[in-house]
C-alpha cells in the first residue's frame, strides 16, 4: 500500500498513532510495525518513513497520551478562576472527565500497556514529577492536594474495575473535592 492520495504528512503520522494505539489496545505491546502499518493503511516501508522504529513509534505514542491529558487539563481550566488551587480544580475535572466508561477503560488498557516497557515508565515517570510540581505550586496546602489529587486518580482509574463513571454519588464526590480546593480550611475540622 502506498501513501493515501490527499493525506498529508501531519494526518499520515495521526493515523500511524491512532494505529499504533489500536494495535497496542488489540494485540498488546508486542503489536508488530506491519500489523500498526495495516491497521493505518500505509506500507510498512510508509510507517518507517515517519518513525524509523518501533521503540520510536511508542515513544512517540507515549508522549501523545500524555500531550493529550496535558491539554485536557488546560481545556478544563476557567479562565476566571484566578484563586489558589486553579491548576488543581482543573487537574479534577480533567481526570475524572464523564467519558464513556468503555472509552476510559481502552485508553486505561492502552497506557497500562505502554507503562512495560521501560523507555515509557521513565517518561511518563519524568512528565509525573513535572505536573506534581506545578500542581504543588497551585497553593493548596499539602494534604488537601493530596487527598484530592489521590481521590481524582482513583476515580479516574475506577472504570478499570467495573465502577461506571455516570452515577450521581461519583458527581458528587467531584463537586465535593473541588468545593475542598476553594475551601483547604475545611480539612483542619476534620483533622483535628
Amino acid at each position: 500500500m502506498g501513501r493515501t492520495a490527499g493525506r498529508s504528512p501531519q494526518d499520515t503520522r495521526r493515523a500511524l498513532l491512532d494505529a499504533a494505539a489500536d494495535a497496542v489496545r488489540t494485540r498488546g505491546i508486542h503489536a508488530s510495525l506491519d500489523d500498526i502499518a495495516r491497521f493505518a493503511g500505509v506500507s510498512k516501508g510508509g510507517l518507517i518513513y515517519h518513525f524509523a522504529s518501533k521503540d520510536e513509534l511508542i515513544l512517540e505514542l507515549a508522549r501523545d497520551q500524555l500531550a493529550a491529558f496535558h491539554a485536557s487539563i488546560d481545556a478544563a481550566l476557567d479562565p476566571s478562576d484566578t484563586a489558589p488551587g486553579r491548576l488543581t480544580r482543573a487537574y479534577i475535572r480533567a481526570a475524572v472527565a464523564p467519558d464513556d466508561d468503555a472509552d476510559v477503560r481502552e485508553s486505561l488498557a492502552l497506557i497500562t500497556q505502554l507503562m512495560t516497557l521501560p523507555a515509557v515508565a521513565e517518561l511518563a515517570r519524568a512528565d509525573a514529577e513535572q505536573l506534581d510540581a506545578a500542581l504543588a505550586a497551585d497553593g493548596l496546602p499539602t494534604d488537601v492536594l493530596a487527598l484530592v489529587v489521590a481521590a481524582a486518580d482513583g476515580m479516574s482509574t475506577a472504570p478499570l474495575w467495573g465502577a461506571s463513571t455516570q452515577k450521581p454519588a461519583r458527581q458528587r464526590l467531584v463537586e465535593r473535592l473541588l468545593h475542598l480546593t476553594r475551601h483547604p480550611h475545611l480539612w483542619d475540622t476534620i483533622t483535628q
